[in-house]
């Protein structure tokens, strides 16, 4: 192997009674599909790729930039411009080349992924976006994959293991949060961002070596503020329907009823070129807003959130199918 005697490489893991020979051999052949690779990923790659894991399928469509330096250590200042994934496959392949590094320059969304998600052994959401979590909640709840999330804001976050044989996001967190706060409005503390993505890389292994109690099924809280950290399991959580479900862009028809939550000054093109342009606020106040029956009523905004909320309060008084699209960041031309 070009990575050294695998015995002697992996022998401080495999000595381990919670993993052994046979644990080493299960992670050898696992295929990890890792959403993100920015803060959250960063720590969590070097552990699965530093521990011998076999594959790993890394996306992410963006590209680094100098503020994500500060917590995003698998890049270097002469990364800056170049696609996240890229970057972070060359320091991989450099820690171990053993392990097979696969790339998609792209980011995830509900048309990619349940091809990506039925390749993999286990899906890391390293993303930290509400928006892509209940995307690979859902994906990965119909493919019966366990999937290990994480959020990070400030100085607190989480990582817990949900689907495979526990039950889904949706079951924990069945709403979305009141505000969008992100990393770049609220922002965040790098040292927070490591460690809950060492844990997650942690729950991840635990879960690919087949440790008890399995990680599938816990949710850990940090909260470094006050130094705090807690857990809970949530193995008798019930499924909830899942209502409201992402779809992307590309999947709005022309008999959807479609609602623009993004003003002009935010997003110059609607997300569909028929789009009804409408605030929230509008809806909220029942003002503008009538879907003909027998179609889809479809909500598309930046983060997913603001239409998450109008599709909530629409659902109040209107039992059809409701559709959401989490834009993102307008194109520029």
């Amino acid at each position: 192997m070009a990575g050294g005697n695998p015995m002697s490489r992996y022998a401080r893991q495999t000595c381990l009674p919670e993993v052994g020979e046979p644990g080493q051999v299960a992670l050898e052949a696992a295929h990890v599909l890792v959403i993100g690779a920015g803060g959250l990923g960063a720590p969590a790659l070097q552990y699965l790729v530093g521990a011998g894991v076999g594959r790993l399928t890394l996306v992410d469509g963006d590209t680094v930039a100098l503020t994500n330096l500060h917590r995003q250590t698998l890049f270097r200042e002469d990364d800056i411009g170049r696609p996240k994934v890229e970057a972070a496959a060359d320091t991989l392949r450099r820690l171990n080349t053993d392990c097979t590094i696969d790339t998609v320059a792209a980011p995830l969304d509900p048309v990619n992924a349940p091809g990506l998600v039925a390749r993999a052994t286990l899906v890391l959401d390293c993303a930290d976006s509400f928006a892509v979590s209940y995307i690979l909640s859902d994906t990965c709840l119909a493919a019966g994959v366990p999937l290990i999330s994480a959020s990070v804001l400030g100085v607190a976050g989480y990582a817990g293991g949900f689907c495979g044989t526990a039950p889904s996001l949706r079951a924990v967190f069945p709403d979305l949060p009141d505000r969008a706060a992100t990393c770049a409005t609220a922002g965040v503390m790098g040292p927070v961002v490591g460690m809950i993505g060492a844990a997650q890389a942690q729950m991840a292994l635990a879960c690919l070596t087949g440790q008890t109690p399995s990680p599938l099924g816990q949710v850990l809280t940090f909260d470094m503020q006050g130094y705090r950290s807690s857990s809970f399991r949530f193995d008798a959580a019930p499924e909830p329907a899942a209502d409201l479900r992402f779809i992307a862009a590309s999947q709005i028809t022309a008999r959807d009823f479609v609602v623009e939550l993004r003003p002009p000054d935010e997003a110059p093109r609607p997300v569909f070129p028929h789009a009804r342009r409408l605030r929230l606020e509008d809806i909220k106040s029942g003002s503008g807003l009538a879907p003909p029956d027998g179609r889809r009523a479809v909500f598309a905004c930046r983060s997913g959130l603001r239409a998450w909320q109008a599709a909530t309060h629409l659902r109040q008084t209107w039992s059809g199918e409701i559709a959401l699209v989490a834009a993102g960041d307008p194109i520029s031309t």
